[in-house]
């Protein structure tokens, strides 16, 4: 998040152009200043038999590219302006630009903060305008860094924080993306809101708590299309460091589809060590995932989980298959070699929870129906990836997953292919 980021450490360093772009005065106290900033990204990607071959495109070549500018204006220690417009291009995709892909010019982030408290261990502050938002492990709301159009909302969230405890409360509108320059349209209605809370105590593990509600006038799954209303109830217990990590989070839904009802949950179990004291820092980690889908197809009620805004990575860095109805198994493994690059190795294997439910996209939208089948394995992803920080503003990062498909996607698509799919990412960031 490159609002989070903070360059008073300079204000009395030594000056050269790149600190008079991260930090400008604007009054001599330094309580006024502005900070300006930007990146830019460009990727290769090489997708052999998306879907498996049911497109029956073959290899699909096509770049991304991604540019940001932004602008942090501190008026006063109290009063702040963050300013970011972003770009984001799609070339040689045969089946033309996804919903994650292309956004010609747009603004990603205009907001005003407001302290209403400011005290050495405590604070109030009220933030109003179009924001991104990233909570937890990025199951349910994520800036979605991975994809190359990151997620934004317009709205308001009032965030307390102490030493030990932090509690974010927040009112938001999701825009519909056009791919042109500054089209997208507001649902000009909120459609999303929230709690989420923090606490860390000393030797104990840090727990989160949270309520999300979405409100959809359309929402589709296998059950059918129908407006949605869901209310998501969830905890997050997790460590990171050196020795043991885990990460524990479980959430229930309710609501209604339609005439219908909700009744849906996740509940997911990560652990792994880390070995911090030996060369190269190698962890390795073990996750297993369950989430729930529909019980009975066309009884009205629903049962499939709705994972809300997730970032697109979490079950791989380009994942085939969403979080709806679905058993995921998923051992992997990094290392490090030198000080500057990582190298991690996974393997996820995919059942569904449901057999009267299909198979999702990493949006957590419907991809292929599944009630007619009676098989449970989706397939078996193999995933190998490579990140270089060249230096603190270029990064270097390439990766390669194999997806051999399962009895489940051979019985629905017939003639079904095993699936290859290569990235190679150059990024600058200032």
């Amino acid at each position: 998040m490159r609002f989070d980021e903070d360059y008073s450490f300079i204000k009395d360093s030594t000056r050269n152009f790149y600190r008079k772009i991260k930090y400008n005065r604007l009054s001599k106290d330094g309580s006024a200043c502005v900070s300006f900033g930007g990146s830019a990204r460009i990727e290769y990607v090489d997708f052999n038999n998306e879907d498996w071959g049911r497109l029956g495109i073959g290899h699909n070549r096509f770049l991304l590219q991604r540019y940001d500018l932004h602008a942090d204006i501190h008026l006063h220690e109290r009063f702040r302006i963050f300013a970011q417009i972003r770009s984001a291009w799609e070339t040689g995709r045969k089946n033309g630009p996804r919903p994650i892909d292309e956004d010609h010019l747009n603004i990603q982030n205009l907001f005003v903060d407001a302290t209403l408290i400011k005290r050495k261990d405590q604070q109030l502050l009220l933030r109003a305008g179009r924001q991104e938002l990233d909570y937890g492990s990025g199951r349910l709301i994520s800036v979605r860094e991975g994809p190359n159009l990151r997620l934004y909302f317009d709205g308001a969230k009032l965030m307390y924080t102490t030493r030990r405890w932090s509690i974010d409360g927040f009112a938001m509108m999701a825009d519909t993306i056009n791919t042109g320059a500054f089209d997208n349209t507001s649902s000009k209605a909120i459609n999303l809101w929230g709690i989420y809370s923090k606490i860390i105590i000393p030797a104990f593990p840090n727990i989160d708590l949270y309520y999300i509600g979405i409100k959809r006038s359309q929402s589709l799954f296998e059950e059918g299309l129908q407006r949605e209303l869901r209310h998501t109830i969830g905890t997050r217990i997790w460590r990171y460091g050196g020795g043991f990590i885990y990460n524990l989070e479980a959430a229930w839904q309710c609501g209604s589809f339609g005439n219908g009802s909700i009744n849906a949950w996740t509940a997911s179990v990560e652990a792994g060590y880390l070995f911090e004291n030996t060369p190269g820092k190698p962890a390795i980690s073990l996750r297993n995932d369950y989430i729930s889908g529909d019980r009975r197809k066309g009884d009205g009620n629903l049962q499939s989980f709705n994972p809300l805004y997730p970032k697109g990575g979490y079950f791989g860095f380009s994942p085939q298959i969403g979080p709806v109805n679905l058993i995921d198994l998923h051992p992997y493994a990094t290392v490090n070699i030198g000080k500057k690059i990582m190298v991690q190795a996974d393997v996820v294997l995919n059942w569904r929870y449901s057999l009267q439910d299909g198979i999702y996209r990493p949006s957590g939208g419907f991809n292929l129906p599944g009630a007619t089948s009676a098989e449970r394995h989706i397939g078996t992803a193999y995933l190998a990836s490579i990140v270089y920080n060249v230096n603190k503003f270029i990064a270097f990062n390439s990766g390669i997953q194999y997806f051999q498909p399962g009895a489940f996607v051979r019985d629905v698509i017939p003639a079904s292919k095993d699936g290859l799919f290569i990235n190679t990412r150059l990024s600058f960031k200032f």
